[in-house]
């Protein structure tokens, strides 16, 4: 059996309890033991973070200790794989670019808010995504920094109609990416603003095989 921990808090607004709710059963699922935390300081607790396959993170925002991080970053970078979502994992610890360089990336914007838009695989082989078509989303677009050696999954293109900004018209982004951040496998999936958006069976799926992926 593997082991996972999920990591729970900071902003409300993305409903971090929630998330635990979506995605522990479907660890569970898939034969893992599954720690839920309130607490950063589980990032600083060398046994257990030296027993963990997976982290998925759920913090929005927030501020991180350099023992915390510390932990979390060297338990990735020594094989612990790490998953997330949306600003539960991209929109995390703005003042911390170590960790936003193992990330990958980090939120910028999301133009006009709720809006709808469509969701392209552009890496049709890879088994995070195979078989699923694109698929449309009733929810924030995001627009991000990203690392240049991310592996891309899937995208979005911006129409520059939203929030007066008509200059990022064309603009394609990475939705769902993969790196690697030592010997530790990094999944990101910026889907997932409210819980609800994994209501849409592609999100939800995309997620749940990035997570599997991610696990050492």
């Amino acid at each position: 059996m593997k082991s996972a921990l999920m990591v729970w808090g900071g902003w409300e607004g993305h409903e971090p309890q929630k998330g635990v709710d979506v995605f522990k059963p479907l660890l569970e699922a898939a034969d893992f033991d599954v720690t839920v935390s309130d607490s950063l300081d589980s990032y600083a607790d060398e046994e257990l973070m030296s027993s963990l396959d997976l982290i998925v993170p759920i913090w929005t925002q927030g501020t991180i200790t350099d023992e915390q991080q510390s932990g979390l970053m060297g338990a990735v970078e020594s094989g612990t794989g790490i998953a997330g979502w949306h600003g539960c994992m991209g929109d995390a610890f703005r003042f911390n670019p170590p960790y936003q360089f193992m990330v990958g990336g980090q939120w910028v914007s999301h133009p006009g808010g709720i809006i709808d838009y469509t969701v392209q695989i552009t890496a049709p082989d890879d088994p995070i995504v195979e078989g699923l078509s694109d698929f449309a989303m009733h929810s924030e677009q995001y627009y991000m920094h990203v690392d240049p050696s991310n592996e891309v999954l899937a995208t979005t293109t911006f129409t520059g109609e939203h929030a007066g900004i008509g200059w990022i018209a064309g603009a394609t982004m990475p939705v769902a990416w993969k790196r690697v951040w030592g010997e530790g496998r990094v999944f990101y999936f910026s889907i997932g603003h409210h819980a609800e958006d994994f209501d849409v069976p592609e999100a939800r799926e995309i997620m749940r095989r990035g997570m599997l992926w991610a696990a050492r």
